[in-house]
């Protein structure tokens, strides 16, 4: 009498990422761009750099040629401010879901529940390939533990996101990550768990998973001494961007023992999803640093070509309009940062 797999109904090969990472290489000169990007931040994160850190793109990617072409606009605004700001583009392929929903490229690439997984990898692949040739550095949320071994390797910065903060397995991925890694406050807007994260995250640990060869192993990780507190807002706490907020923050990072380091995600619940409304938080943390509030080193805007969103079996999609939170057009993006820039100055 069978005993398990009692609710699968489909079991599909999985290609491996050594595999993938063979046919979709990294170049010599987007090597030279991951290495310089993961310098830059860790540079700032830690004070060496004055800098504003801003990770700025598209709440998730669902057309690599937009994201390509939104990417191409983004570097020579990326050029302009360099000297204030350095600017990583926000390249999200997993959506993590409340119930259930689209769950981004990687899962289901043509956006019909077909979940061509193996697709979706490459695409992604060749998308932050492409970037990091551009010159163009990502950063990514890993939502699912076994995805990263599939393009970790093309990635500047990382981001745990609100609804896995509290996940060992999450912790422990970002222990032995090679990129500075975020963790988000809580959905409910509680920044405890996320600092406790931050603390794990720091620490050797020892935890199964697939080798690049798709070989299950035991990996030890050294600890990720780059990781950092993400300021989201919450349902509960509703905005916590402003002077309090912040300092109730740095007041829990101080209890932990841990540097006092923020970003502040000027999207989700700091701006109520009212993408217009992320120009708003922008400025208030930059008044902040202005006034010697140091501990600021980032922010987080979602933005893409046209702003708003759209839904998915409508009708045929507008290019470069989200399909997943509603993003701030690449215009006002630009007219925001180079504001930013000016009073950085």
């Amino acid at each position: 009498m069978q005993t398990d797999d009692l609710r699968i109904a489909r079991v599909r090969p999985l290609l491996a990422p050594a595999i993938l990472s063979e046919e979709i290489p990294a170049s010599p000169e987007g090597r030279e761009c991951i290495v310089e990007a993961r310098r830059a931040i860790e540079a700032i994160l830690s004070g060496r750099d004055a800098r504003l850190l801003a990770i700025v793109g598209p709440c998730s990617i669902h057309d690599p040629q937009a994201a390509l072409d939104y990417a191409a606009k983004l570097r020579e605004l990326a050029h302009d401010v360099r000297d204030r700001i350095f600017i990583v583009m926000r390249v999200y392929f997993e959506k993590p879901r409340t119930v259930v929903g689209w769950k981004g490229l990687i899962n289901d690439p043509d956006l019909d529940g077909t979940y061509r997984i193996n697709q979706g990898l490459r695409l992604a692949r060749r998308l932050l390939a492409d970037l990091a040739e551009l010159g163009v550095p990502a950063g990514t949320e890993f939502l699912d533990t076994t995805f990263g071994q599939f393009y970790a390797d093309l990635v500047g910065w990382g981001a745990i996101g609100a609804r896995t903060v509290e996940s060992q397995v999450h912790r422990e991925l970002a222990s032995g990550l090679s990129m500075p890694v975020g963790f988000k406050n809580r959905t409910d807007g509680n920044v405890q768990v996320a600092v406790e994260a931050i603390r794990a995250a720091r620490e050797r640990h020892l935890f199964p998973s697939l080798t690049k060869e798709g070989a299950p192993a035991i990996f030890e990780t050294t600890g990720n001494p780059s990781c950092h507190l993400i300021l989201r807002g919450g349902t509960v706490t509703g905005p916590n961007f402003t002077a309090e907020a912040v300092e109730s923050a740095l007041a829990v990072l101080r209890a932990a023992g841990l540097p006092e380091v923020l970003m502040v995600d000027c999207s989700h619940a700091n701006s109520g999803k009212d993408p217009q409304r992320q120009v708003a938080v922008l400025d208030d943390v930059v008044a902040q640093r202005v006034n010697g509030r140091s501990a600021l080193k980032a922010v987080m805007i979602e933005s893409h070509l046209v702003g708003g969103r759209q839904d998915v079996g409508t009708g045929a999609l507008a290019y470069g309009q989200s399909i997943t939170d509603a993003c701030l057009g690449f215009d006002d993006t630009k007219r925001a940062i180079e504001a930013a820039a000016r009073r950085l100055g």
